[in-house]
């Protein structure tokens, strides 16, 4: 396993990317983003996560966040172990045009890696990157405040309903997050 993107300091500031198996896209349906966004409001409420940025891509996740009880590995784990759980359960459950692939898909990366039971939805790394200044922290969160318009998705970042960017622009959001306070120029 690499060690070049792990989680040293267990309460330090990270830009974090998870990403599902194959680059799936699994959050173009608004159910499996809910999905994600409940998990999120459950450990910011329950297990002592900071979020200050984030944005749900249909592919992947980028984040900056910290934790409050110095277990930030283990808030990440829970969070994929959850999300992964519950967007099987909810391809089962729904009229999923795509179900049958997806679940094969996933079940078929389960297959390759033997932590894993039935099915793998996120890949096993987090892309973590620690945040160690300023500067470094309002280019990663211009980085993922910008993810949809580089996508071609909105024009503006704050368009976004899956983003912070709402609530860095005082505009209604979907979830609650910590604002940092940077310097005014390197932020939208």
């Amino acid at each position: 396993m690499s060690t070049g993107y792990q989680i040293k300091d267990q309460s330090g500031l990270y830009f974090l990317t998870f990403q599902v198996v194959d680059w799936l896209d699994i959050f173009t349906r608004q159910v499996y983003r809910d999905i994600v966004i409940d998990s999120f409001r459950f450990t910011i409420e329950n297990q002592g996560f900071h979020l200050f940025a984030y944005v749900i891509m249909s592919n992947h996740v980028h984040l900056i966040a910290n934790s409050a009880t110095g277990k930030l590995s283990d808030t990440v784990g829970n969070i994929k172990k959850y999300t992964s759980k519950k967007i099987i359960k909810t391809i089962k459950n729904i009229n999923e045009s795509r179900r049958e692939w997806l679940l094969n898909k996933f079940e078929l990366k389960a297959r390759q890696h033997s932590r894993n039971k039935n099915y793998q939805v996120w890949t096993h790394e987090n892309h973590a990157v620690s945040l160690y200044s300023n500067e470094f922290i309002a280019q990663k969160l211009e980085y993922i405040h910008q993810n949809p318009v580089h996508a071609g998705v909105v024009a503006n970042p704050e368009d976004y309903l899956y983003s912070s960017a709402r609530n860095y622009a005082g505009l209604d959001h979907v979830l609650e997050v910590k604002i940092l306070s940077l310097p005014v120029n390197r932020i939208r």
